[in-house]
C-alpha cells in the first residue's frame, strides 16, 4: 500500500468520525469522547494530506502547461521553475506525513514513575543520585510537568540510596522515557586528597504509570508489612508505624514507602509504584517478543547498557546512543537537557522510519 493509499484511508476514517459526531442520535458521552479522541489523533494527518493534494494538483497543472505545445517558451520556463519548487514542497510534506503515520507508543501520553538508584561507586554514586534528582527536578520546573516525591532513602553524606517520584502532565513519558539506563559519572570526589578522577554510576528507571485497569493487583497476591519509618543512620523519622512495604508474591517485586505520615497514603503510593513496575515488566516482555518477530529494537527499555557519561573535570556530557557530546555539563545538570532528549526522540523516529516501508 502506497503512502497516498494510506492517507486516503485516514481521510475516509476522519470523515466518518465527523459524520458520527454530527449525528444528533448519539447521546452516550463515552462514545462521543472516544470519537473526539480518535478525531484528534488523526486531525494533523488529514490537514497535511489536504496540503499535499493541493500541491499535487498544482504539479499536474504545471506539467500540463509544460507539455502543451501552444505554451510559449517564457511560460514553460516559469512552469519548470515552479514545478521544481512544488516537488520540493511535496517531498517535505510527505516526509512530515511519514512521521505522523508512524505507530504511536501507547505510553507516550502517560504519567510516569521515575526511580533513581545507586550503582557502582558507593558514597560517590549516592551523591550522584542526588545530583540526577536535582537535574530532573530543575528540568521539570522548566516545563509544564509536575513532580511528586514518593519515597527517598537519604545517606549521611547528603546523597541518596534511592529516590522515587512521579511526574504528571502532557506527554510525561515521551519527554523522559529515554532517561532509563545507567548514568556514569567521572569526577574528583570531595574526599579524594590525591585529586584522582573516580568513576561511578547510578541507574534511572522511567516507567509509565499504570491505571488500575492496566494492572489488576489481587489482595491475595500481595503481602503488606507495616514498620516504623527511619532516616539515614537509623535516625527515627516517625514515631508511629506508618511505613509500608508491599511484596508482590507472583513476581517477587518489593516496594516500600515511608515519606508520608499516613499509613494509608504510604500504601497508596507503594501500590502505584508496584503497579508501574508490573506494567513495565509486562511491556518489556511484549516488546522483546515483538523485537524478535520483526527485528524491532526501538524502546526495548534495556537498562543494562551505559547510556550517558557525565565528565565534570571537562564539563562534558556524552550520550552514547546518539554519539552526541556537549561541553556544557553545568547547564545540563541545571536541567537544560532538551538538546539531548530531542535528539533521542528524533533518532527514534528515524529508526522507526527505517523499520517500516511505505
Amino acid at each position: 500500500m502506497s503512502i497516498i493509499d494510506k492517507l486516503s484511508l485516514v481521510e475516509k476514517t476522519y470523515e466518518d468520525i465527523v459524520q458520527k459526531l454530527n449525528d444528533a442520535n448519539i447521546k452516550d458521552n463515552r462514545v462521543i469522547q472516544d470519537l473526539m479522541k480518535k478525531k484528534s489523533e488523526i486531525e494533523d494527518i488529514v490537514e497535511e494530506y489536504k496540503k499535499l493534494k493541493v500541491v499535487l494538483k498544482e504539479i499536474d497543472e504545471s506539467n500540463e502547461m509544460i507539455n502543451n505545445p501552444d505554451t510559449d517558451k517564457e511560460l514553460k520556463d516559469m512552469a519548470l521553475l515552479e514545478i521544481e519548487e512544488l516537488n520540493q514542497k511535496k517531498e517535505d510534506i510527505i516526509n512530515g506525513l511519514r512521521l505522523l503515520l508512524l505507530p504511536k507508543d501507547k505510553n507516550d501520553g502517560k504519567n510516569i514513575i521515575v526511580e533513581i538508584r545507586v550503582g557502582t561507586g558507593g558514597d560517590e554514586s549516592a551523591l550522584f543520585v542526588g545530583d540526577l534528582f536535582r537535574m530532573y527536578t530543575r528540568f521539570i520546573e522548566r516545563t509544564n510537568l509536575k513532580m511528586e516525591i514518593i519515597d527517598t532513602s537519604p545517606t549521611e553524606l547528603g546523597g541518596y540510596k534511592e529516590v522515587i517520584f512521579s511526574v504528571s502532565g502532557k506527554d510525561a513519558y515521551r519527554t523522559l522515557k529515554f532517561e532509563s539506563g545507567t548514568h556514569r559519572v567521572q569526577r574528583i570526589p570531595a574526599t579524594e586528597s590525591g585529586g584522582r578522577i573516580h568513576t561511578s554510576a547510578s541507574t534511572v528507571a522511567v516507567m509509565p504509570e499504570a491505571m488500575e485497569s492496566d494492572v489488576v493487583i489481587k489482595d491475595e497476591d500481595i503481602r503488606v508489612d507495616i514498620f516504623r519509618s527511619s532516616g539515614p543512620g537509623g535516625q527515627s523519622v516517625n514515631t508511629t508505624d506508618s511505613a509500608v512495604r508491599i511484596t508482590h508474591l507472583p513476581t517477587g517485586l518489593v516496594v516500600q514507602c515511608q515519606d508520608e505520615k499516613s499509613q494509608h497514603k504510604n500504601k497508596a503510593k507503594a501500590l502505584k509504584v508496584l503497579r508501574a513496575r508490573i506494567y513495565e515488566k509486562e511491556e518489556a516482555e511484549r516488546k522483546a517478543k515483538e523485537a524478535k518477530e520483526r527485528r524491532e529494537q526501538i524502546g526495548s527499555g534495556d537498562r543494562s547498557e551505559r547510556i550517558r557519561t557525565y565528565n565534570f573535570p571537562q564539563n562534558r556530557v556524552t550520550d552514547h546512543r546518539i554519539n552526541v557530546t556537549l561541553y556544557k555539563l553545568d547547564r545540563f545538570m541545571d536541567g537544560e537537557i532538551t538538546e539531548i532528549t530531542d535528539a533521542l526522540f528524533k533518532k527514534e523516529q528515524e529508526d522507526m522510519l527505517a523499520s517500516y516501508s511505505d
